[in-house]
């Protein structure tokens, strides 16, 4: 076989994997703890009642839903013990910049906030549990952040 024709056809066998997300499978070598973790927070509940939570959050469950659900089960995030605005910060860059994700700069932004959010209603217990666990200053921080999605929200 030519040296063209095989660079041809691993090209297109690499663009078919893209497509499907094989490739993100086949990359992420996760450890036991991790795969618990995920198989944990993937057996949750799949969606989130948003009905009384404020419009521009309701807005902002779309492109979280339609975005995180092309990679994962959307049960992964809502269920996950990430509660704090840096780790949905982490969380949401990581994804971002995962092939296929199509998640922009605004996505992004609208996905934190609602995450943000949710975590200071939904999972208030769990978020202030976390929080306790912080440094003065981490947690200042954190309620903070906290504070200025919620403002922006009521605004």
């Amino acid at each position: 076989m030519n040296t063209k024709l095989v660079t041809i056809i691993l090209c297109a066998a690499t663009l078919a994997l893209i497509g499907t997300g094989a490739e993100r499978a086949c990359g992420d070598e996760l450890d036991e703890a991790t795969k618990a973790r995920i198989a944990k927070a993937e057996a949750g509940p799949a969606m989130i009642d948003v009905s009384k939570y404020p419009q521009q959050i309701r807005d902002d469950y779309e492109p979280f839903s339609q975005k995180c659900a092309q990679c994962h089960k959307l049960s992964r995030p809502i269920n996950s013990d990430y509660v704090l605005p840096d780790e949905w910060g982490r969380y949401i860059k990581r994804m971002m910049y995962k092939p296929g994700s199509g998640i922009n700069a605004t996505d992004g932004k609208k996905i934190y906030e609602f995450l943000v959010y949710d975590s200071s209603v939904r999972r208030k217990t769990d978020l202030d549990a976390k929080l306790k666990t912080l440094s003065p200053e981490e947690r200042a921080k954190a309620e903070k952040t906290i504070k200025e999605v919620v403002d922006k929200i009521k605004q």
